[in-house]
C-alpha cells in the first residue's frame, strides 16, 4: 500500500522554483520546463476610503490658465468588478515561486512569487 500512495503521490503537490529566461525551473526537478501555466486572479477589487497626496500639473482654470501645484486626492471606499491581478506580468527572470504539480506532474502552475521574510 505504501508503494501505490507513493506512486499515487510522485509528480504532484507544491515545490519552489526558479522563473528563467527559457520558462520555469523547479527546485527538485533536474529540467527546464519551457511550457507552464500561471495563476490568474480574477475577482471584486474592494478599496476602503483613503487619500494620496501628489502633485497636479496640466490642469486649466476656468480662463484657460494652467494649474500646478501640490494636491491631495481623497477617494472614497469602492468595489471595482470585474478586475484581474495578472500575475504572469510581475514575474522576471531569477525570480523565486511557489509552483503545483498536477495531472502527475505532467501540468505545472506557478501562483505565485516567494520572497525572503526578514529581508
Amino acid at each position: 500500500m505504501s508503494a501505490h500512495t507513493k506512486q499515487a503521490l510522485s509528480g504532484t503537490g507544491a515545490v519552489l522554483g526558479t522563473i528563467t529566461a527559457g520558462g520555469l525551473k523547479l527546485d527538485d526537478f533536474k529540467h527546464e520546463i519551457p511550457e507552464y501555466l500561471v495563476a490568474e486572479l480574477p475577482g471584486t477589487l474592494k478599496l476602503p476610503d483613503f487619500a494620496i497626496s501628489g502633485s497636479v500639473e496640466g490642469l486649466r482654470d476656468s480662463t484657460g490658465g494652467g494649474i500646478d501645484g501640490q494636491g491631495k486626492f481623497q477617494f472614497a471606499k469602492t468595489d471595482i468588478e470585474k478586475t484581474l491581478l495578472d500575475v504572469k506580468k510581475g514575474f522576471q527572470p531569477g525570480d523565486r515561486v511557489l509552483a503545483f504539480r498536477l495531472n502527475g506532474g505532467q501540468d505545472v502552475v506557478v501562483l505565485c512569487k516567494v520572497v525572503n521574510g526578514h529581508a
